[in-house]
């Protein structure tokens, strides 16, 4: 028994070094050189698409080169005997303290850095099939980041384009017809974004034909990432924060929020502590994790955290490394005006006033606002306005006031001079409250208050060519054909007092109740611009519903209007008891029920379906029918679909005595310099997938969205500055097309056109018997085809399986080192071979 023990332990002993070809076949002859296998689980180095996570974090999707490595770990076996090529200038995107670490500074690009051993603590885990590589970099290494940092050299300005959107609708209706497009066109060159915005309207009617072309706004774009700004030139808005938001014809340097990581938008409380040990921090707000991180020992500082919620207490945990823990609560509340501690906030705004309204004059102006955020949940801020008849001062602050809630104060000093030359000084005082009563579940939003003096006036009421006036549509009403009044003035009634609302209340299981309010008075004048609604609103066993009540009534209205509704909707799966699929049409479709009544006893009620179809959902339906006192029984059909190029959408709805038509047609064109591709309607924003000859490929997590005929696709509404994730769904690609990676992400800066390029090949796919000298090739010889780069290794009989193989090319094998141990085999397809799943072929290889 002893010998075949010996020999059992002397196989194991070389079993990780020694493969015996006799395994496989008799003659050694016909088996290739297969020491490259002889280490379990060794792959071959090369470019991999991998996912690449910084300390528990997603960073990116990227081409990773990786270099072989002894195996000689679980972990080395796990990543295939494979490590990262990682060097300098990856390491500077990833935030690393190049400059606390010297020996880096030999390195050149391109060149493999010795991270673990260069960076004390630094590990490197990479999982071959996951292709997931973890690199896990000690705090002390990095530059102080923000969660969520993206590094601007990532950001992407995009490729040279032209893009156009449009929208074309028309309705035909009882005595009137009338047509209205509107063109969106606009040109991206480097950081600059080049925009147009025109429109064409067409009526007809009893008052004859009317026809004509308006010019909306033309502006020109670009980032100012030095400055995390932007820097508009041309028509567009102020942003309303201090002063009214005014349209304006100039020049307008403001912050940019978004180029911020998620963490550091909008207003957060600094949370300061003391750990004991080295600790972990863990932040909640209405019992979820918001923040969580790792700090040492002594003082610490978080001032990087994106809360949940507008207001709500944080509660601050610290875990010691002991096991014992501290407990603490941040109040926490906010009002639109608060900034984090140490953000500064500007907007800068030179041009001419500008309004679509001939009531108003064009004078030139200039603006400025500056929002500071101070220590102690302080904010301050101020901001002026100054035209020839307009000079207008702001001053005000804000605090995080803790249990209490959130405040801002201002006030607002103004020099008018009006359309009839009378002059006028006064003060506006603002008023803005914030609070969160968790316990009782109620969210006071915002609850605002304004009081102005009889001499005060704002830049848009100066504007006014008239003190009285009425703005008119130039369209008429369907019902009376009498002009549409948009908007009436009186100067001589400035505005006095306004008070608004929006409190929430939640009752648990029972659903939510909401009231928000706004009441406007005037001086001079008795009456009031009201408007209320106070709604309930609930889920019962997949049936939602809501019942709401509304109040308006303004100065230049005889009376009130005041009206109760009920909306409900019922799922159609529910109306029986099988179990229905996700894709059956019942749990694609839904009842509904809306009903109202006004003051005046006026009620109408209507019943309806609607619904999606098709495998993608991207045909939506809705029809109705109902009732009215004033125009009786009442129907419409409509119904929407959205394709690769556009958005279509029709109906037709009918009363007493009238009926209408309706259509609209809406997509985006863009040219680049690979061609033409349409799409659905642009964002400011937007993604060009390329993969080309992958004609009608599906993306992901898009609606309707697929690749043209020539493997182009536009996918509209980027999030900027931010990771961008773009799929293809491998299910839906052609028998000939094959896809080295299937998603990509990129982070495009506002306004871009960012191309995201797949790597496909298209051709035939073989099953190709090699041949030499009438015998087939070695198992286990390497085979590529030259052209397409198509890689595989030969299995029983001489057989390899090749994709996206051209027509006509060369077929080359190696089965050894020696130059003996290689062929080539040059060979010509049939022109049918595209047509058929599977080629078969029998190769001689000499």
């Amino acid at each position: 028994m002893l010998l075949p023990i010996i020999v059992l332990w002397s196989a194991a002993a070389q079993a990780d070094s020694y493969f015996n070809p006799n395994f496989l076949s008799s003659d050694i002859n016909s088996v290739a050189d297969l020491s490259r296998f002889e280490k379990n689980d060794q792959q071959a180095p090369g470019t991999y698409r991998t996912d690449v996570y910084l300390n528990g974090r997603f960073l990116s999707n990227r081409d990773v080169r990786f270099v072989a490595t002894d195996i000689n770990n679980a972990t080395a076996r796990r990543a295939g005997g494979l490590t990262p090529c990682i060097d300098v200038i990856w390491l500077k995107q990833m935030g690393v303290n190049m400059a606390a670490f010297p020996a880096l500074a030999k390195y050149h690009a391109d060149e493999c850095v010795a991270t673990e051993t260069l960076i004390p603590q630094a590990q490197i885990a990479f999982d071959f099939a996951l292709l997931k590589l973890d690199i896990s970099l000690p705090q002390a290494a990095l530059n102080q980041s923000a969660e969520g940092y993206i590094p601007p050299e990532q950001w992407d300005n995009g490729i040279p384009a032209l893009l156009f959107n449009y929208t074309f609708s028309g309705n035909n209706g009882t005595g009137d017809r009338s047509y209205y497009l509107n063109l969106q066109s606009g040109a991206n060159v480097g950081a600059w974004r080049l925009r147009n915005t025109g429109a064409w309207r067409y009526s007809q009617g009893r008052g004859g034909d009317k026809s004509a072309w308006r010019n909306i706004s033309t502006y020109v774009e670009r980032a100012v990432i030095a400055l995390k700004s932007s820097l508009i030139l041309g028509d567009s808005n102020t942003n309303g924060e201090l002063f009214g938001s005014t349209g304006f014809r100039g020049v307008r340097l403001f912050s940019a929020e978004s180029m911020y990581p998620y963490s550091l938008q909008g207003y957060a409380p600094t949370v300061r502590g003391i750990a004991r040990t080295h600790a972990k921090i863990v932040i909640r707000q209405n019992g979820y994790v918001i923040y969580q991180s790792y700090v040492p020992p002594g003082p610490f500082v978080i001032n990087d955290m994106n809360p949940a919620t507008a207001s709500g207490n944080l509660n601050v945990t610290i875990e010691e490394s002991d096991g014992s823990q501290q407990h603490y609560t941040v109040p926490y509340s906010a009002v639109p005006m608060l900034q984090r501690e140490g953000r500064f906030k500007y907007d800068l705004v030179a041009g001419q006033y500008r309004s679509g309204s001939d009531e108003k004059s064009r004078p030139f102006f200039m603006q400025g606002s500056l929002i500071a955020g101070l220590r102690n949940g302080y904010t301050l801020y101020g901001g002026t306005q100054q035209a020839a008849d307009y000079q207008a001062f702001m001053l005000g602050g804000a605090k995080n006031l803790g249990n209490w809630g959130a405040l801002s104060l201002d006030i607002t000093h103004a020099r008018s001079r009006l359309a009839d030359g009378s002059q006028h000084q006064g003060q506006s005082l603002r008023v803005l409250f914030a609070k969160s009563l968790n316990a009782l579940g109620t969210n006071f939003q915002i609850l605002g208050y304004r009081y102005s003096t009889q001499g005060f006036y704002t830049l848009d009421e100066v504007a006014y060519k008239r003190i009285q006036g009425y703005e008119l549509s130039d369209e008429q009403s369907s019902r009376n054909k009498q002009p549409v009044i948009i908007n009436y003035h009186n100067l001589r009634y400035s505005k006095k007092a306004q008070i608004q609302a929006n409190i929430s209340q939640g009752l648990g299981d029972y659903g939510s109740v909401y009231l928000s309010g706004n009441r406007q008075t005037y001086w001079h004048a008795d009456g009031s611009t009201i408007w209320y609604q106070l709604g309930y609103a609930n889920v019962w066993k997949g049936i939602s519903y809501a019942l709401s009540w509304s109040w308006n009534k303004s100065t230049d209205m005889a009376g009130s209007d005041r009206i109760v509704a009920l909306n409900v909707s019922l799922p159609m799966s529910l109306l029986s008891a099988r179990h229905f699929s996700r894709q059956s049409l019942l749990n694609r479709s839904y009842a509904t029920f809306n009903g109202s009544q006004d003051a005046r006893g006026g009620s109408s009620w209507q019943t309806g379906v609607g619904g999606t179809l098709l495998a993608d959902n991207n045909l939506s339906y809705n029809f109705s029918q109902g009732h009215s006192a004033g125009n009786g029984e009442s129907g419409s059909l409509s119904a929407s679909w959205q394709t690769s190029y556009g958005v279509m959408s029709g109906g037709y709805n009918y009363a007493r005595e009238q009926h209408q038509l309706n259509w609209q047609m809406s997509g985006g064109v863009v040219a680049h310099q690979n061609g033409v591709t349409f799409s659905q309607p642009l964002g400011d924003t937007n993604i060009l997938v390329r993969a080309p000859g992958a004609a009608g490929v599906k993306v992901e997590n898009q609606t309707g969205v697929r690749t043209d005929w020539r493997g182009y696709t536009v996918v509209p509404f980027a999030t900027v500055y931010r990771y961008n994730r773009i799929a293809l769904d491998i299910n839906t690609l052609g028998d000939h097309i094959d896809i080295d990676n299937n998603v990509i992400s990129v982070v495009p800066v506002q306004g871009a056109l960012v191309r995201a390029s797949f790597h496909t090949r298209k051709g035939v796919r073989a099953l190709v018997t090699l041949l030499r000298n009438g015998v087939p090739l070695p198992f286990g010889s390497e085979v590529k085809e030259a052209q397409s780069e198509g890689q595989s290794l030969v299995g029983d009989a001489g057989q390899v399986y090749l994709s996206g193989m051209p027509v006509r090319g060369v077929i080359q094998a190696r089965w050894g080192q020696s130059e003996s141990a290689a062929c080539k085999a040059p060979y010509q397809l049939e022109d049918d071979s595209l047509k058929k799943a599977v080629t078969q072929i029998t190769l001689q290889c000499n």
